[in-house]
């Protein structure tokens, strides 16, 4: 048997919008589990995207960002929200790396793709791997603000960066996806990955 996870959506009964946020909402489902009604309330998220950009000697560009849910800096591969309605995640992915990281990229694959929370939100995010990385011409700069603006770029050797996560050094869920996903990819000489065109 092929282990997979596969779509299944149980009968939504009745739907509510608890709260409206500015980014993501809080909403509630009673399901239909067949023998039983539940109510199910979770985080409605737009969803995310994330890049592992990896330079030629191998290392791993890593941001540094502080999370106030968690009240930490983390660690963390360029990213952002799928807030623009119909964008291809992979042009989203590019449109991150540009303004947070001010890059751009020749190659791109789809390196990974998971739920940060599943009993709880039901945001996805999709991981891309980078390549051939050059910068974005200063005039095209984009000026970041908020937590953004004191972002710190660094460059990490990403068999580092796999002791960092497995150390327990590293905690965000898309580093330590990315990074595991990214090193076990080159362990296969990148032959899994599916390669991918922001258009």
């Amino acid at each position: 048997m092929t282990v997979a996870d596969r779509h299944a959506p149980r009968p939504v009964v009745s739907h509510e919008v608890i709260h409206e946020g500015k980014v993501w909402d809080l909403a509630g489902d009673v399901v239909d589990l067949g023998e039983s009604q539940v109510l199910r309330e979770y985080v409605a998220h737009p969803g995310a995207v994330a890049v592992i950009a990896l330079d030629d000697e191998d290392r791993v560009l890593l941001l540094s960002q502080y999370r106030h849910p968690v009240r930490h800096e983390l660690w963390e591969p360029p990213a952002g929200l799928l807030d623009v309605e119909g964008e291809d995640p992979a042009l989203a992915a590019a449109r991150e790396l540009a303004e947070e990281a001010d890059l751009v990229a020749g190659s791109w694959w789809r390196l990974v793709e998971f739920f940060t929370s599943p009993g709880g939100s039901d945001e996805r995010i999709v991981v891309f791997l980078a390549r051939d990385l050059s910068p974005v011409p200063d005039a095209d700069r984009y000026q970041r603000v908020d937590e953004e603006a004191t972002m710190v770029p660094v460059w990490v050797p990403l068999d580092e960066a796999v002791d960092a996560v497995l150390d327990g050094r590293l905690h965000s869920p898309t580093t330590a996806t990315g990074v595991l996903a990214a090193a076990a990819a080159r362990s296969r000489a990148w032959s899994t990955l599916e390669p991918v065109v922001p258009a």
